[in-house]
């Protein structure tokens, strides 16, 4: 097989070269570099789909990929009875924060023209969870949740016991 290059130069007007690809294909160096570069793209392809998974069961919010910083490795967040968990996977490990139920202030959805960002806040203080890039179904859930659960943490909870 063969590809014809036609190239016009001040220097060789209507100069024809042939390059031959029968012969570079047969060269093992070449055929080791393309399989080795297949090889790699498939490993990346296989972690940052791995990692994209969400990472525990139960009601698990992941980013889109379309939104800033979520594009390789969205984030995800994790909203049980007990806590509210925000992860971020990383090529080597993760990002963890955890905020316990009885420690959630307040949700505040940001919404914006494609996705919402949402923030939960901590009664101490600390430093809030912030995730962006949720589809705004998915913040309106968020925040939903994180409510009917409060309310049944608090409702459940006994009164302070008097020692008399």
């Amino acid at each position: 097989m063969a590809v014809i290059l036609y190239l016009d130069s001040a220097s060789s007007p209507g100069q024809t070269y042939r390059l031959h690809l029968d012969s570079a294909l047969q060269d093992p160096r070449l055929l080791w570099t393309i399989a080795a570069l297949a090889i790699i793209v498939a490993v990346v392809v296989f972690v940052v789909v791995r990692k994209g998974r969400p990472f525990a069961p139960g009601d698990v919010f992941r980013a889109s990929r379309l939104s800033s910083g979520n594009h390789l490795f969205p984030t995800q967040v994790l909203v049980s009875p007990t806590s509210v968990v925000h992860y971020t996977p990383q090529w080597f490990g993760r990002l963890e924060h955890s905020i316990h139920m009885a420690h959630v202030a307040s949700v505040r959805i940001d919404t914006k023209v494609l996705f919402s960002d949402v923030y939960v806040e901590t009664t101490g203080g600390a430093s809030p969870i912030r995730c962006h890039g949720h589809k705004k179904a998915d913040a309106g859930r968020i925040q939903q949740l994180i409510e009917r659960y409060q309310t049944a943490y608090y409702s459940g909870r006994p009164g302070p016991v008097v020692v008399g």
